[in-house]
């Protein structure tokens, strides 16, 4: 399901929360709102509404198919609701209900073993990636891969956490043979950001899409008639608003894991995505950009 306009998820969360803490109330809230949802809404709404219990055990998937509808609609629904998706939905029920263990399995608890540790960290990237196919508008993602492939200079953006994926991937696209940078400094991100053109582009990568520091290089890119395309777990959010184009990448964060490393899973994957369909755009350019490369790193080998 495609949609010009992006959902209305959280405002952007502190880390560690997993965006169901505060929802012990969520089948009233859901059954208070129903006569204004929408159509796809109310669908979700009925199917969570029939039979709550039974949700606990569904994926989105099979949320999405009792409902007649997407799995995109059904994690744009729980996004409304101030949760983060579809798990978090599931867990404020599980509370509701008196369940709650219930869905904790892929939760590190204190006296968990590294090896049950690492299975549960398994589950719950493999949740993020698999969640990009809900989140993700492909109308978005052709428009991101086109100004991209279009542009004369190309910004990453991305400060925190965010800044290594910002600079990875400005080294890839230099690879093959794509003008690209990715200023480590927040300052030194907002000049390169105000000197660039009409025929240029900025990607900014931002979990929560409220850092200051890339809002306004963002901004900057934006005034000078610049590409611009926001990549972030949360389709509403300050640099949302003034980017052209949204990319939502997005998962729920634990206590045990510091800002938003399942997120920084899912935007990397995002961004990988981003680079291979950049190579088919440019096969014959980029393979003779690697080939280049791959000599100058030789050098660097023993």
């Amino acid at each position: 399901m495609k949609s010009t306009s992006p959902p209305s998820p959280p405002s952007a969360p502190s880390s560690g929360e997993d965006g169901a803490g505060e929802h012990s109330g969520i089948l009233a809230q859901i059954r208070a709102a129903r006569p204004a949802y929408v159509r796809g809404d109310r669908r979700v709404a009925d199917a969570v509404l029939a039979d709550p219990e039974a949700v606990i055990h569904l994926t989105v998937s099979d949320l999405a198919e009792e409902a007649g509808t997407a799995a995109s609609t059904v994690v744009r629904f729980c996004q409304r609701l101030g949760l983060r998706g579809f798990h978090a939905l599931k867990l404020a029920i599980a509370r509701e209900l008196g369940s709650g263990n219930a869905l904790i399995e892929s939760r590190v608890e204190t006296g968990d073993r590294p090896i049950d540790v690492l299975g549960k960290i398994i589950t719950s990237d493999a949740e993020a990636l698999r969640d990009i196919g809900s989140t993700i508008d492909a109308e978005q993602l052709d428009r991101a891969v086109d100004a991209l492939h279009l542009a004369e200079r190309i910004l990453l953006v991305g400060v925190g956490t965010s800044a290594p994926l910002a600079q990875d991937f400005a080294y890839r696209l230099m690879t093959i043979g794509l003008h690209a940078d990715a200023p480590a400094d927040a300052h030194v991100q907002h000049v390169a950001a105000r000197l660039l053109g009409p025929s240029d582009a900025c990607l900014a990568v931002s979990h929560t899409g409220s850092t200051r520091e890339t809002v306004s290089a963002m901004e900057a890119a934006q005034g000078v008639r610049a590409a611009t395309i926001a990549l972030t777990s949360f389709a509403r959010s300050p640099l949302t608003a003034v980017a052209d184009t949204v990319l939502v990448a997005g998962s729920r964060e634990t206590s045990f894991r510091i800002e938003a490393m399942t997120s920084r899973i899912a935007h990397l994957s995002l961004l990988d995505a981003l680079f291979v369909s950049l190579v088919l755009r440019r096969p014959a350019a980029a393979s003779a950009a690697r080939e280049l490369t791959g000599g100058v790193l030789a050098e660097h080998r023993f």
